[in-house]
């Protein structure tokens, strides 16, 4: 039997169980086995290698089989030509940031980012290699296009953002960089390309934290860019063989294994989230919910025409209650785990008090401390069973 492709011709789900899986050759068995292996044979003559090429196998700094198997399902999910998989979600975004920035190229960053990309943007690449750059509100098309400059090399955008849920028009955005010869990197991480594929909106490359929602699973950790096969070629040759972070073997066989089921999980977060945000919207004791599937939502037009399936499995609220409230409310909730990440099978809630080094950037309803929640995939009456009784016990205004 030759080896079987799935194409955008077969469904998402199909794609999910089948791209990048064969039988194994030399077992017979259906699904392909972890290659622990640093290294590869070498043909009969092997003066003519480039030994930092990654279009065969090689050594496994340069790539190896369970990563490309990887690879070839995560391009399946984001409709785009090429994928890279490396160790990490800022592996991917420090990656795709070495490769294509040079000292006196200027980006434009939203204002709410994930950490590491805020650190990487605002002071490592500033400060060392003098590449410019620019916080903006990009939910505000006008404050993007105020923002960009003549050397504007690349606008970098999360949607929905991390962690105020803010949601930047990404079609929008990508044309506007375009028309500047600007390069667009999204990171949908808490979108997923279940719910939101940057790619066919417009966008130069998608960005996404593996170790979330894809493997779903919190024990493997892993990152993507997805994009153009060309772009990519030179972003894994400077940024995955020459800085060295690429995957394990057993970390990409356990997000294949993970990504198997993480639409019909997708499903489930979204649904979840939805019906946990109508109920904190409801509650007297609740500041303010942001969730962009909520009509009253601010990116709420936005998201309902970029995100297909759904609006995430991630929310973040406010208590109308101090910090020290705040903690005791966690510290009541059972099945609701107080923990970073998100993306697993379980229900996660971390909260953020006023000393969050990027509180400025953030809408003012976020000033006085917050949750962010990420809705796992369990009942839903049980999760909101559990917030009742956890909010029960504590002394509210």
């Amino acid at each position: 039997m030759g080896e079987r492709k799935y194409g955008s011709e077969f469904g998402f789900q199909t794609r999910a169980v089948h791209t990048g899986n064969d039988v194994d050759k030399d077992s017979g068995a259906i699904k392909r086995p972890i290659t622990m292996a640093n290294s590869y044979e070498l043909p009969y003559d092997p003066t003519d290698i480039n030994w930092s090429s990654s279009d065969r196998s090689l050594y496994t700094r340069n790539g190896g089989t369970n990563q490309k198997y990887l690879e070839e399902k995560i391009a399946s999910f984001e409709g785009s030509e090429d994928c890279i998989v490396l160790a990490s979600g800022v592996a991917a975004l420090s990656g795709l940031f070495f490769a294509l920035l040079e000292t006196g190229d200027h980006v434009v960053f939203s204002n709410v980012t994930y950490v590491a990309a805020y650190r990487l943007l605002n002071e490592l690449l500033n400060n060392k290699f003098k590449v410019e750059t620019t916080i903006i509100d990009t939910t505000d098309l006008e404050a993007v296009k105020a923002a960009v400059r003549p050397n504007t090399k690349l606008i970098h955008i999360e949607t929905p953002g991390n962690p105020t849920i803010a949601i930047s028009d990404i079609k929008a955005i990508a044309k506007l960089a375009h028309d500047n010869g600007s390069l667009l990197s999204v990171d949908n991480t808490f979108a997923s390309p279940y719910n939101q594929r940057p790619i066919e909106l417009g966008a130069d490359f998608s960005v996404e934290s593996l170790t979330k929602f894809i493997n779903g699973h919190g024990d493997a950790m892993g990152g993507a860019i997805a994009g153009k096969k060309e772009s990519l070629d030179e972003i894994r040759f400077q940024s995955q063989v020459n800085l060295g972070g690429t995957i394990s073997p057993f970390n990409a066989w356990l997000i294949m294994r993970g990504a198997v089921t993480f639409p019909l999980r997708m499903k489930q977060h979204n649904e979840n989230a939805m019906t946990v945000a109508k109920f904190l919207e409801n509650l007297e004791c609740v500041s303010f919910v942001a969730y962009p599937g909520l009509q009253s939502n601010k990116g709420h037009d936005i998201a309902k025409e970029q995100m297909n399936e759904g609006y995430g499995g991630v929310l973040s609220f406010g208590l109308k209650a101090d910090q020290n409230i705040c903690n005791e409310f966690v510290s009541h909730l059972r099945i609701v785990t107080s923990a970073v990440s998100l993306g697993h099978d379980e229900s996660l809630i971390v909260y953020l008090g006023e000393n969050d080094e990027r509180q400025y950037l953030y809408p003012d309803e976020f000033h006085h401390g917050f949750f962010r929640f990420s809705l796992g995939i369990e009942d839903v009456s049980d999760i909101i069973a559990d917030l009742k009784q956890a909010i029960a016990k504590i002394a509210l205004d």
